[in-house]
C-alpha cells in the first residue's frame, strides 16, 4: 500500500472516529467548545481524502494539520483537568505522523 492510500485510510477513520465520539461521549451539545471544530475536521478529512490524488496530496496535509491541532487542544484541555483523553492522543499522533509520512513522500517524488 503507499503512503497516500494509508494516509486516505488513516482520514477516513480518523474522521469516523471523531464524529462517533460526539455522540458516544455526549458531546452533542450546544455548549460543547469542540463541536463545531469537530465537525469541520470531520468535513475536512472526508473530502480530502476523497480526492485524485493530485489533489489529495495537499489536502490531507491541511486536514491533517486541522486535525492535529483540533484534537492536540483536546488532549491538553484533558490534561489540565487532570485526565488522559486517549483517543484524542491517539487522535493527534496519527494526523502528525501521516503529515509528516506524507510530506516526506512528497520530497522523494520531487527528488
Amino acid at each position: 500500500m503507499t503512503v497516500l492510500r494509508y494516509a486516505r485510510v488513516t482520514a477516513v477513520a480518523l474522521s469516523v472516529g471523531t464524529f462517533a465520539f460526539t455522540f458516544v461521549g455526549d458531546n452533542w451539545r450546544r455548549d460543547n467548545l469542540f463541536l463545531v471544530p469537530d465537525l469541520i475536521v470531520c468535513v475536512l478529512l472526508i473530502i480530502a481524502a476523497l480526492l485524485p490524488a493530485s489533489r489529495a496530496v495537499p489536502a490531507l496535509l491541511i486536514a491533517f494539520g486541522c486535525a492535529a491541532g483540533v484534537l492536540g487542544t483536546a488532549v491538553s484541555s484533558y490534561i489540565v483537568e487532570g485526565q488522559l483523553g486517549i483517543g484524542s492522543a491517539v487522535g493527534t499522533i496519527s494526523a502528525i505522523v501521516m503529515a509528516v509520512l506524507l510530506a516526506r513522500s512528497q520530497e522523494r517524488a520531487r527528488s
